[in-house]
């Protein structure tokens, strides 16, 4: 019997058996804007199913189950054989499947394919987000592939497959595979071009025989993998896939596994080749264009990936403080708390609107979009990601002490916070290549301005950040240790111009003013207090 001092009062219930989609007012508006209306009813049917697995009490617990059993590595079966196996949880396999039957990797050929894959890989990533990893792999996979038509036949309808197939064999015999990357190695980091791995062509026309190593491989329990290494003809992409067509293992020596911060159920690894069977992709020499393509979708996955962390942290933070009371009230009623929320909750929205945006350009594909696409996917990766972190760690300290504690969920979504930032090339590798699209890439910067200057006229503030914003541009003398500024002034502006154009006047105005308007501190919680935050707040509640 409980002692009768030991009543629990004033405890906030889990959030749990709520709809992940349906609830988040920002993603649905989104989704209604960019599918057209004949879709519009199936896709929002598949979203809430997908929606409301991941506001289950179930899968919540497989994630836990997942993040507090890691994977190991087993590079030798009881006999002595090299098997160079990943094990995972079963809890893993369970959201890796989910996520892959929910069309997470199926964009390329569907009717907005790209907003409602981007929609649903947000929404998942609130569930778990260390299986986002291999997803976005396999999906990112297709594009670099079809740098070599027979290579695309064989491989993508494998790669867009619904169907999870864990076992590792000869992939014409799976309905399924999965695919990782590896480019980075010990010497170069960023710089794939210092890379030394080496690729000698054999008999067989496009095979080659590879040998070197990749200090980090993304998903190494996966069917295939794209990596760059030096050909004869310079650096080249290659496909390496785990187990050969007659059945037996490649060479794909896993001498460990990383052990990491955060994304703790997903694996990454260092890996070894030698005497390594791959295929080329694409023209020798033509490495990183071949891959280029991969590398764009999973830095739009980035921008997802983070959307996603930062509206779960808001969605805890918000009822938290609905269903706790302080000094008299709730929480959540509080001016200061509100203005806390609220903060919190801007940064969430611009985050999910941006990277919503960048999805329906991949699903356009015009010309002009891809231009759009060039230069505002790394300002959005560079920016959104960074402010990952601080929204999480916030939103941690909204719970106080127990935001602090495991079993809230709040710490593993601070530890994985700074992932995406670092992933798929850091802050700077980002500022870089918006300068690089600003002087090599045609129509792209026209092609910003015309996005942005949609919304011109209707918040004086943003008016004024697009003039200072001109007046940077032209003025490229030593840009290069501005790059970052420029880089976090074009994202900032970008989502100003998307929201003042299609959020509620409350949201847009707040934005405006403190993101744009320089009404803010530097801390969450600085906003002007005129603003009408209630309704900012109101709107990033998980209806529950």
């Amino acid at each position: 019997m409980a002692a009768s001092t030991h009543t629990v009062t004033n405890q906030v219930p889990p959030l749990t058996g709520y709809d992940v989609f349906a609830t988040d007012r920002a993603l649905v508006e989104a989704v209604e804007r960019y599918v057209e209306a004949g879709l519009l009813e199936e896709v929002r049917e598949e979203l809430s199913s997908l929606g409301r697995s991941a506001g289950s009490a179930q899968v919540q617990e497989w994630a836990a189950q997942a993040n507090s059993h890691p994977p190991r590595l087993r590079t030798h079966d009881r006999y002595g054989h090299r098997i160079d196996e990943v094990e995972f949880h079963p809890a893993w396999h369970r959201l890796l499947g989910k996520g892959v039957s929910a069309g997470l990797t199926a964009a390329w050929n569907r009717p907005a394919g790209h907003v409602r894959r981007a929609a649903g890989f947000l929404v998942w990533t609130q569930a778990e987000a260390g299986n986002g990893c291999p997803l976005s792999m396999t999906h990112a996979a297709v594009p670099a592939l079809r740098a070599d038509p027979d290579l695309a036949a064989e491989w993508e309808p494998r790669l867009t497959s619904t169907v999870y197939d864990r076992e590792l064999r000869p992939a014409r015999l799976k309905a399924g595979v999965l695919f990782g990357m590896g480019m980075t190695e010990k010497q170069g980091g960023s710089d794939v071009r210092a890379n030394t791995t080496s690729a000698r062509p054999l008999a067989e026309d496009g095979a080659y025989e590879l040998t070197g190593h990749k200090w980090f491989c993304s998903a190494p329990m996966s069917d295939g993998f794209l990596v760059l290494a030096q050909a004869p003809g310079g650096l080249t992409c290659f496909l390496v896939p785990r187990v050969l067509p007659d059945g037996t293992w490649n060479v794909f020596l896993i001498q460990r596994l990383k052990d990491k911060l955060g994304n703790r159920s997903n694996a990454s690894a260092e890996v070894e080749f030698d005497g390594t069977w791959a295929r080329r992709v694409g023209e020798e020499g033509r490495g990183v264009r071949t891959i280029i393509g991969m590398v764009a979708a999973t830095r739009l996955d980035c921008v997802l990936g983070s959307a996603g962390l930062m509206r779960q942290a808001v969605a805890q933070a918000v009822h938290h403080c609905t269903h706790r009371s302080a000094f008299g009230g709730p929480l959540v009623d509080k001016p200061l708390m509100r203005n806390v929320l609220a903060d919190l909750a801007l940064e969430s929205e611009a985050a999910t609107a941006l990277a919503l945006r960048l999805a329906a350009a991949c699903d356009d594909g015009g010309e002009q979009e891809r231009a759009f696409l060039r230069l505002a996917v790394p300002a959005a990766k560079y920016w959104v990601t960074k402010r990952c972190a601080p929204v999480a760690v916030e939103a941690a300290e909204c719970l106080g002490g127990n935001g602090y504690v495991e079993e809230s969920g709040l710490p593993r979504l601070v530890r994985e916070s700074p992932l995406n930032s670092i992933w798929e090339g850091a802050g700077n590798i980002q500022a870089l290549d918006v300068l690089r699209a600003l002087r090599r890439e045609q129509g792209a910067l026209d092609a910003y301005l015309r996005e942005v200057g949609r919304a011109r006229g209707a918040d004086h503030r943003l008016d004024a950040a697009i003039k200072d914003l001109l007046t940077e541009l032209a003025d490229l003398e030593g840009v290069e240790a501005r790059a970052r500024r420029l880089a976090e002034r074009m994202a900032l502006v970008l989502q100003g111009a998307l929201l003042v154009r299609h959020a509620p006047p409350e949201v847009a105005d707040a934005f405006c003013a403190s993101r744009l308007g320089g009404e803010w501190g530097a801390a969450f919680g600085t906003l002007p207090h005129t603003l009408n935050l209630a309704a900012v707040v109101d709107r990033a509640r998980p209806a529950h």
